[in-house]
């Protein structure tokens, strides 16, 4: 990917610099006038507000937060995949190594973003599916003043670059509130995406809260958010040097899709051809000889329904290494365009005060990709069908696919742990890693500190290095307390006792609690919504699970369970949930998808030329009528009318050749339906009729032009929701290569008017 050089970006800065402010004013009360006001200028003792200054030498900082990274993936913590930029970060700084999350995005997010944990946010879950109680609507409360908001109220710029993941999607869109956007929440600056998940080829961006329409490119997201990145902090450093800045760097990685080029993934070719197990055994080996973990620490048990290596087919064992290479190539990507940010702060003379924490994983590896893997949007129901993966094989990582690995790869990243993401009852879901580094504060070189630790604790940690304040009152809202505990009490001390001595864990029914190296655990499995339930004895009633207990001092990754032995000490332990639960609205327990919102019950939808919806429409399952009027200047204009989702799934409306025609395409295979009728020079009435089950028809002007069934006509209307909806060309992600770039219409359509039936009714994506 191509370099950035300092010198460029300093033009850039001084010529822009009056250009370079705050999309909010920063919050600093109008002072009370200390000078003397006389009849004549002369007569006048002038007097100025002072601006709100960071203490004296006060650090910049910089958090980044990756995506679904398991501990035992990267160099930087025993794991195969190379990193060596976390490796030289590690190497100056600490490392702590039992450091956890929350064991998914979302949560994960608004516990480092406050300092707080997450259901007393409200963010007990994805955003996106949120319930209407006080632990889980989705939207963090203004009383818990985010890090932004804290840190600008203390004289510093605010940057966020990549993952959101932080709202309610309803209150996301282009109508706001924009007092929920990030720059709404301290951030002056925000590049990036709102919701879990893009397509890393062809981003859904938004720069501060309006849409970034990028035309088909194949820049890739973690490039464009590094350049970002260093044009923030050369703009800033140019304009005031003295002046410190916070900057929060999420990328979507390791996040699916698993994109990147292949002359990354192809670094790794044939590099995992030993499989899973022996990935484990080998990452085991350079964790207890690296003193990351407990001498006496063994694998845990290879998880239920995940294959010995050995045992697979050749088919098997070669699609499931190609998803390995790509899954490394994508992290060692992502490790490269970081090592960029923090090269130039090298370069500029800021790294040294720089105070840096590195979080590798929102959570543990990922689970989505089920036992097989996936390649894309539409294929789960073949995902047993390695025939047909295999026929994908050359796709994976490319803008052509939507890949994931199988699980035996997730835990095999996760070594040594059990479980994955999501499944807060094991260490595998928020078991990850952290790298502190700020070579003015610290003076231990690659140190490790095992001290307990969470995400809560960063934002408290943070501020006590920096000598900050907190406000007691953040643009007019009295401020909750903190949940974590500052770490700076372990930075010089590696043997001192950890002093966050207690954690509840919940999500989506499945929780644990920890309590001075012991902990009681109860997986609770999903409901029959997917095929992640992992459990086909699966059971939803909660009286029913069963609780575990393990003594984590002296069995690190779980594998005796001590319930019947110590059953005291468990419900003591139980006990302890339940009264943490009571205090930070964990209750009501729920399965992964109950008691969420129905969806919106407006049955019609207008879309105006010009706009451009950053998530495609959804289309429910009743009889659906899509109309538009579309004025042909003459007999060859040509393009796109509407487009709706992208080439991972969608559909597309256009003009070629002065016929009509219609493209749906599921992420794998394309249907094409073209009218038999020509358009006419000036005004055509154009509909696209869906009956309530699979035919499409076109009708041109009132009559009727084609007609064909489809099978399963929603997975090619909702495969995908990494793309949105255009008017009068294709942005972003094209539905179709077949007519190349954004095929702009040469017409003119004013709008287009998507009417549903009785059913499912129109609705943003969410992801």
């Amino acid at each position: 990917m191509r370099p950035v050089f300092y010198r460029q970006w300093v033009a850039t800065a001084l010529l822009s610099a009056f250009a370079f402010g705050p999309v909010f004013a920063q919050h600093d009360p109008q002072q009370t006038f200390k000078g003397k006001v006389g009849k004549t200028i002369e007569e006048t003792q002038q007097w100025w507000q002072e601006q709100v200054k960071a203490p004296k030498g006060a650090p910049n900082v910089v958090w980044i937060l990756l995506d679904d990274v398991g501990f035992g993936a990267t160099s930087a913590f025993g794991g195969l995949i190379e990193t060596p930029n976390f490796e030289k970060l590690a190497k100056n700084g600490l490392r702590y190594t039992n450091f956890h999350t929350t064991g998914i995005c979302s949560p994960t997010r608004a516990a480092l973003l406050t300092g707080r944990n997450p259901h007393s946010v409200a963010m007990g879950h994805h955003a996106e599916l949120g319930i209407g109680a006080p632990g889980y609507h989705g939207n963090i409360p203004f009383e818990a003043g985010t890090v932004a908001e804290i840190f600008k109220e203390n004289g510093y710029n605010t940057f966020a670059l990549g993952k959101w993941h932080g709202n309610q999607p309803r209150d996301l869109t282009i109508a706001g509130p924009y007092n929920r956007y990030p720059t709404g929440r301290g951030f002056e600056h925000f590049y990036g995406f709102l919701g879990g998940a893009t397509d890393q080829w062809h981003p859904q961006l938004v720069e501060e809260t309006s849409p970034v329409n990028i035309e088909p490119n194949t820049r890739h997201l973690n490039e464009l958010m590094a350049d970002k990145a260093i044009s923030y902090i050369a703009n800033q450093k140019s304009a005031d040097p003295e002046k410190p800045f916070f900057m929060y760097f999420a990328t979507g990685a390791a996040h699916a899709p698993h994109h990147v080029a292949r002359e990354w993934s192809d670094k790794y070719k044939g590099k995992f051809d030993a499989g899973w197990d022996k990935y484990r055994e080998e990452v085991l080996k350079r964790q207890l000889a690296a003193g990351l973990i407990p001498k006496n620490t063994q694998l845990a048990p290879r998880q239920t329904g995940i294959k010995a290596w050995d045992s697979l087919s050749a088919d098997e064992r070669k699609l499931y290494a190609r998803f390995m290479e790509v899954y490394a190539g994508f992290l060692t990507y992502t490790d490269y365009e970081i090592g960029r940010v923090t090269k130039y702060l090298e370069e500029i003379g800021q790294l040294d005060n720089t105070l840096i924490f590195l979080v590798v994983g929102d959570n543990g590896g990922s689970k989505e990709g089920t036992y097989t893997g996936t390649v894309g949007t539409a294929e789960k129901a073949a995902g047993d069908n390695i025939g047909f993966l295999l026929s994908q094989y050359d796709k994976i990582g490319t803008e052509y696919s939507y890949p994931n690995y199988p699980l035996g790869w997730s835990q095999a990243t996760n070594t040594p742990f059990r479980y994955w993401k999501s499944d807060v009852n094991a260490e595998g879901a928020s078991h990850t890693t952290l790298i502190v580094h700020y070579p003015k504060g610290i003076k231990e070189r690659g140190g490790l500190r095992p001290q307990y630790s969470h995400v809560i604790d960063i934002l408290p940690t943070t501020i006590e290095l920096a000598a900050l304040k907190v406000p007691e009152v953040i643009n007019g809202y009295p401020q909750r307390p903190f949940h974590g505990t500052s770490l700076t009490y372990s930075l010089g001390d590696a043997k001192a006792p950890s002093r966050h001595s207690q954690q509840y864990y919940e999500l989506h029914g499945g929780r644990s609690i920890y309590k001075d190296g012991w902990k009681a655990s109860v997986y609770h499995p999903r409901n029959t919504f997917g095929e992640n339930t992992m459990d086909i004895n699966f059971i939803a009633d909660f009286s029913r699970d069963k609780w575990e207990l393990y003594n984590l001092n002296e069995d690190y990754n779980e594998i005796n369970d001590l319930a019947a032995k110590y059953p005291e000490k468990l419900e003591t332990l139980k006990k302890l949930f339940d009264e943490e639960a009571q205090k930070y609205d964990v209750y009501p327990l729920k399965n992964f998808r109950a008691g969420l919102a129905p969806p919106p019950v407006t049955a019609k939808s207008v879309i105006y030329e010009g706009a451009s919806i950053k998530t495609r429409v959804y289309i429910g399952k009743g009889p659906v009528t899509i109309t538009a009027t579309v004025d042909l200047k003459d007999r060859n204009a040509q393009g796109v009318v509407f487009s709706n989702g992208g080439l991972l799934g969608g559909t597309s409306l256009f003009v070629k050749d002065n016929k009509l025609q219609y493209l749906l395409n599921d992420g794998l295979k394309e249907i094409l339906l073209t009218s038999s009728k020509s358009l006419l020079a000036g005004i055509n009435a154009i509909k696209v009729e869906f009956a309530k089950y699979n035919k499409v028809t076109l009708y041109v002007n009132n009559e009727k032009s084609a007609e064909l069934n489809i099978e399963n006509r929603n997975k090619y209307l909702n495969s995908a929701a990494t793309d949105g909806f255009s008017i009068g060309l294709d942005l972003n992600s094209p539905v179709t290569k077949s007519y190349g770039g954004t095929f702009a219409f040469t017409g003119v359509v004013k709008s287009v008017v998507i009417e549903q039936g009785e059913g499912e009714k129109s609705q943003p994506a969410g992801k």
